[in-house]
């Protein structure tokens, strides 16, 4: 289990359409682990780099430990590591460096070889500099070392303190190969001694190979498929690529060479490029050509001559397909190389997706991370299968659901309901149930007005009831807050902003008598106690 972030059990949507009862008391969702690896770019950029993820990340793995010559660790990260560390622990997003040999086989054996000593250094450093763990990603070694490779991990686990994570990148092995650098890793003693095994789950295709996908839907579930054999689902983290491969028809210039989905973008756009979805791997097919009159683009230091050009990667349709495998295989999460880049708008959807809430609506909305945290905590789920509606305006007949689901009330689908406008409404239990435990009331007239929108004022009250041990009501920041005229939500208002599950406009207003969205209702469960 990773320490301090519990693996959680999955949310089962089902269906194509919901009934609003099922679908505003779900069950606990599962929220999926996060990481990203970072190693291009200026490290002084990479609090921006997170930054842009919109808090879809809870670990982020830079490249500061590699190795010396001997084998032992150089550490490389400097001086800004521990406050570097500090602010990301205040975002909620860990730090665990990855340990590379950079492909180096030699390299990588003398560590293993000192294996011992190098495991007291990592664990050493990870204490010193204030970080969270250490991701192995040692590569390129064979068979002939898979043992010292597992010992060097169990050593690891034994050197680490037991609150510190520690991961291990292993070669996606479709095939079942156990020979050669496949070899390399024994999935179930990796698997026992770490707390999750990053599945390097791309280059399917690579710098040198015949032109084809990174990472096609097929080669990334025969991957899973072969790894579940040795390691359990919830100890695997499925790896994305945030890159493509480039080449050139006549193979002279570029022959699979990585280009990044920012680069790809840009080659699309200045070129006029063509994109495909490959109807055999699901993956993303672009073909480009460059003039003898065009700028010529560089690549990875290498400049494009006239010519045409194919690239492979993994557009947003088979990004969403892939994300989807997590849900599916009941995975802890997924992974990515690497952190800067991606397409920015992968963000979008990349929480929703990875969580198994593919809610096209909400999509690029500002309340994604609150409608994920809402979802795992069992509080509120979509419409439908595919829709949030993260704008509409909730009803009190939704509101008494959720009211039932956060105080553990049944709906009472016995009795005459206690309103008259309740018959043969869908809500007609939860209202009941919430009203005889003094949580609802109605309107006046005997009528509970099932399907009128809900004030942001009355919603608190509601949430105060349910909750009434938040604490006690601050000063009044909110200038149109009036306690005579507000007497009967003042009070609750105020306790809930103390306690920072209601906040005001950006004006200063609170704006009592406005109906709350769906969006706002995931902000305030999200941050419900």
């Amino acid at each position: 289990m990773i320490r301090s972030h519990p693996i959680r059990r999955a949310l089962a949507l089902g269906g194509a359409l919901l009934t609003a009862a099922a679908l505003l008391t779900p069950g606990a969702a599962a929220r999926r682990f996060s990481m990203s690896y970072v190693y291009f770019g200026d490290p002084s950029a990479y609090i921006e780099r997170v930054e842009r993820t919109r808090e879809s990340l809870d670990e982020i793995s830079p490249n500061y430990f590699n190795l010396n010559s001997d084998g032992t660790l150089k550490f490389t990260g400097g001086s800004s590591v521990q406050s570097f560390a500090a602010e990301m622990r205040r975002r909620g997003v860990r730090v665990v460096p990855f340990l590379s040999n950079h492909w180096d086989r030699e390299l990588g054996r003398r560590a293993l070889t000192n294996r011992k000593k190098l495991a007291e250094q990592i664990a050493q450093a990870v204490v010193r500099y204030g970080l969270d763990g250490v991701n192995v990603d040692i590569e390129n070694v064979t068979h002939q070392d898979r043992d010292a490779y597992a010992e060097f991990v169990e050593l690891l686990r034994q050197k680490l303190p037991e609150d510190k994570v520690l991961g291990v990148s292993v070669a996606a092995n479709p095939k079942g190969y156990t020979q050669g650098w496949h070899g390399s890793y024994d999935y179930a003693r990796l698997g026992a001694a770490a707390d999750y095994l990053m599945l390097m789950t791309y280059d399917e295709h690579y710098q040198g190979s015949s032109p084809g996908p990174v990472a096609s839907l097929a080669f990334q579930e025969q991957s899973i498929q072969y790894a579940l054999k040795y390691v359990p689902a919830d100890k695997l983290v499925l790896g994305l690529p945030f890159f493509g491969r480039i080449w050139s028809d006549s193979g002279a210039v570029m022959n699979g060479h990585g280009v990044s989905e920012a680069q790809i973008n840009n080659l699309l756009a200045q070129y006029r490029g063509t994109v495909t979805q490959d109807a055999a791997t699901g993956s993303a097919r672009a073909r480009i050509t460059i003039k003898a009159s065009d700028q010529k683009p560089v690549i990875n230091g290498v400049t494009l001559t006239p010519g045409s050009y194919t690239i492979w990667y993994e557009g947003e349709a088979s990004k969403k397909r892939l994300l989807s495998l997590v849900e599916q295989y009941g995975l802890l999460g997924a992974g990515s190389w690497s952190l800067g880049q991606e397409d920015a708008r992968v963000w979008d959807y990349y929480a929703l997706w990875l969580n198994g809430l593919p809610f096209a609506d909400a999509q690029g909305h500002w309340a994604v991370p609150y409608i994920v945290e809402a979802a795992e905590a069992g509080r509120m789920a979509g419409l439908s299968a595919t829709s949030f509606g993260p704008d509409r305006t909730l009803t009190r007949g939704e509101a008494a659901a959720v009211v039932c689901r956060l105080a553990g009330l049944e709906p009472v689908w016995s009795e005459t309901p206690a309103f008259s406008d309740l018959g043969g409404h869908w809500s007609a239990g939860y209202v009941q149930a919430a009203f005889r435990a003094g949580l609802a009331a109605g309107v006046g007239q005997g009528r509970y007005a099932p399907d009128a929108p809900v004030s942001r004022q009355e919603m608190a009250v509601l949430l105060d009831k349910v909750r009434p041990g938040l604490g006690s009501a601050g000063k009044n920041p909110f200038s149109d807050l009036d306690p005579k005229r507000h007497a009967w939500s003042y009070g609750a208002i105020l306790r809930l902003a103390a306690a920072g599950v209601v906040a005001g406009r950006p004006d200063g207003t609170f704006r009592p008598e406005e109906p709350v969205s769906r969006a706002e209702l995931a902000v305030m469960l999200s941050r419900l106690s």
